[in-house]
């Protein structure tokens, strides 16, 4: 379909989901970690984090930041996250590497205070969050721009936020939650036109989700 997908030049005929444009790095995230099934408990804390970072802006500018991040939280190791203190907030407020918004910091530090309860009930982050994999019943039959414009929000995304909320998460509302599951690989949201489609969800079906 047209304008479904983005064909890169001669020396990169990859047909690609047309969001990640013409940028090298959002290419490279496409086509390495979008859709492709996560586990590590610290990647998943991290990535809704910045998801929540992103709200408003755009997640290439996430993106471009994310090595930042990384260093200003302690590589989102969520244990040493619980611990900052006020005199850390100070401190990331003053950092320009990452978006300086106090809701969203301190929302962060009380993300990794809620991921350890998380932990403690469900035996891990993976556990938790692979609980709420869209089935494949519920699942659009065929994944074209058009149909993807409409999944801003699912059924299972507004379930995973309720529940989050209710532990006490923030920033985690439904359409966040929803492109955590996009790019964690809970669902396969690349197009049917995409050459990436085909891999990441082989890797889907040899994927051992956790217990």
């Amino acid at each position: 379909m047209k304008n479904e997908s983005n064909n890169s030049n001669e020396e990169d005929a990859t047909s690609r989901c047309w969001w990640c444009g013409d940028d090298e790095m959002y290419r490279r995230y496409h086509d390495e970690e979008w859709g492709w099934p996560v586990v590590s408990d610290v990647r998943l804390f991290e990535k809704i984090c910045l998801e929540g970072f992103q709200s408003g802006l755009s997640w290439l500018t996430i993106l471009r930041k994310r090595d930042n991040f990384r260093a200003a939280f302690d590589g989102f190791e969520f244990h040493k996250v619980a611990r900052y203190t006020d005199k850390d907030v100070d401190r990331l407020l003053g950092d320009a590497g990452i978006v300086r918004h106090r809701g969203k910091i301190e929302a962060t530090i009380n993300n990794a205070a809620r991921a350890i309860e998380l932990v403690g009930e469900a035996g891990s982050l993976a556990t938790y969050f692979w609980g709420y994999e869209t089935p494949s019943e519920d699942r659009p039959g065929t994944l074209d721009r058009e149909t993807l414009g409409q999944l801003g929000q699912t059924d299972m995304s507004k379930a995973l936020s309720k529940d989050l909320k209710k532990r006490g998460w923030k920033f985690v509302g439904p359409t966040t939650c929803y492109a955590f599951m996009q790019a964690m690989g809970l669902v396969n949201d690349h197009l049917e036109s995409c050459d990436v489609r085909a891999p990441v969800e082989a890797a889907r079906q040899a994927f051992d989700r956790p217990p």
